[in-house]
């Protein structure tokens, strides 16, 4: 896997990949966290969230900008929803790494 190759394809031929890493990791997370801060944070923040691919980093996750201030509906600190966010986008690294590890 090379990051162009990924850029490319990621919403092409490697989308089934793509959602199921995704999908395993929102699986984890909602078995550790409060499933209305998970489904908050993955339907308003990583709805417009972007995985990349780095040779030398990996995959990462750019999320959009103040992402604590698009959770609507859901009463939770920053901070707590920081550390939740965190584990989120971690765990979707992980996974995308299992997923698309040569």
């Amino acid at each position: 896997m090379d990051a162009e190759t990924f850029d490319e394809q990621k919403y092409v031929d490697l989308f089934p990949q793509l959602q199921q890493a995704y999908k395993n990791a929102f699986n984890r997370i909602n078995e550790t966290y409060d499933s209305t801060l998970v489904h908050g944070i993955d339907q308003q923040v990583l709805d417009e969230s972007e995985p990349f691919y780095d040779e030398e980093e990996g995959f990462y996750v750019e999320l959009p900008e103040d992402p604590y201030d698009r959770l609507t509906g859901v009463v939770v600190s920053e901070e707590k929803f920081d550390a939740v966010l965190e584990d989120y986008v971690e765990e979707i690294e992980r996974q995308l790494e299992r997923t698309f590890e040569d």
